[in-house]
């Protein structure tokens, strides 16, 4: 059904690199889960009452919570497609992930009253009535939620959202804590053991641990996470194949928001070709990563010495002591600056994060290792951090 109404209302469907489009498939699926959590909602509450059943009226509850939480990715969506603005230049995309958050906070408020709810009936059990009507309605409940999981991962794949593949997990535990459920009321009437309590407090536990889930998935891109490795080899792919370019360093991805990726890169060129032409080919190749990775994209050029045989050896050298140190450690942009008494070598070392090094001791150590080798050198050192 939901994919029928694709075809109708999302124009371009394919082109998902486009804000428009996923904010009109995120549009789609939430109207789609509201309007289905609600029906679900009034059925299971309706049947819960009548049934005195605590499992079933806290499995209607968190219905309705899924209701709002799609009410918020809904307006999530519509408010991240906003256009950039002066106060906010990268746009508005962040607020996807504001609004999974919110998600979050409001499935752990519900898992919490749930439980409660749950320890008060182990207390002071009360006795359920079996029904055909309820065992109906929990099926039901069962094959539309799957259902929903399955469109919702599938259409959040599509578009890159972590908002819409996080719900699709609710749902799956939503299913997982109906049958749970389900399985209590089968138990009732064909043994007359009352496990209501004890089946609320599972699923009470089963939505605690989605919310946790989501807060996680949601919170670390809203912080600020490190860039995908594909991603990675993608642009070091795309830049590399210029034969201009003898390689790349400092390689960062800003995450502004699903569709809104910035990329910023130091490209190692030979520094006795001509400038003009080393310039030319570095914006064919930023126009080639916007194209083809949907971005925005800066590449800093840094010349290179090749033909210098006393710099290629201790370039050669130096990394060597440094990659002994760690295979882990990698270093860039070295240079050599003689003097009357001493030799300065200048290069930045790229460690990764929480090395077992700090700077100042890592630095320490490169110089140590390196004055060893080549007597009257000096060291200047700058420790980068690796961000992908």
């Amino acid at each position: 059904m939901i994919e029928l109404l694709a075809r109708v209302f999302v124009k371009d469907r394919e082109n998902t690199s486009d804000p428009r489009v996923r904010a009109a498939y995120g549009t789609l699926c939430s109207v789609a889960a509201i309007v289905m959590n609600v029906l679900l909602f009034a059925g299971k509450f309706i049947i819960g009452k009548a049934a005195a059943s605590v499992a079933i009226t806290a499995d209607a509850v968190n219905n309705l919570t899924d209701a709002g939480s799609s009410m918020l990715v809904l307006l999530g969506f519509r408010l991240s497609n906003r256009k950039p603005d002066p106060d906010h230049p990268f746009g508005h995309g962040r607020i996807e992930y504001v609004a999974g958050l919110g998600v979050a906070g409001l499935i752990l408020m519900t898992g919490a009253s749930l439980l409660r709810s749950g320890a008060e009936k182990l207390r002071f059990p009360e006795e359920i009535e079996f029904s055909a009507a309820a065992v109906m309605v929990l099926v039901l409940s069962i094959a539309v939620k799957f259902y929903m999981a399955a469109f919702t991962s599938r259409v959040g794949r599509k578009i890159g959202s972590s908002a819409m593949e996080a719900t699709a997990a609710d749902y799956r535990s939503d299913s997982v804590s109906t049958a749970t459920v389900l399985l209590c009321m089968l138990i009732f009437r064909f043994t007359g053991r009352n496990f209501d309590a004890v089946g609320a407090i599972i699923v009470s536990l089963l939505i605690l641990r989605t919310g946790v889930e989501e807060a996680r998935n949601t919170l670390s891109p809203l912080l600020g996470e490190k860039g995908d490795p594909e991603l990675a080899e993608r642009v070091e792919e795309i830049v590399c194949a210029y034969d201009e370019v003898v390689g790349i360093h400092d390689l960062i991805i800003h995450d502004y928001g699903p569709g809104r990726l910035y990329i910023s890169v130091h490209a190692e060129v030979d520094g006795t070709r001509d400038l003009f032409e080393l310039h030319d080919a570095m914006d064919r190749a930023m126009v080639e990563l916007d194209e083809k990775l949907g971005c925005e994209s800066v590449i800093h050029m840094d010349p290179v010495d090749l033909y210098n045989e006393e710099l290629n050896s201790l370039r050669e050298s130096v990394a060597g002591l440094v990659e002994a140190i760690d295979p882990q450690l990698r270093m860039h942009d070295f240079r050599m600056v003689p003097g009357p008494t001493h030799t300065n070598l200048v290069f930045d070392v790229l460690a990764p994060m929480n090395f077992r090094l700090s700077d100042a001791e890592l630095v320490q150590e490169i110089n140590k290792r390196v004055k060893a080798e080549h007597a009257n050198t000096f060291c200047v050192i700058k420790v980068d951090k690796a961000y992908v």
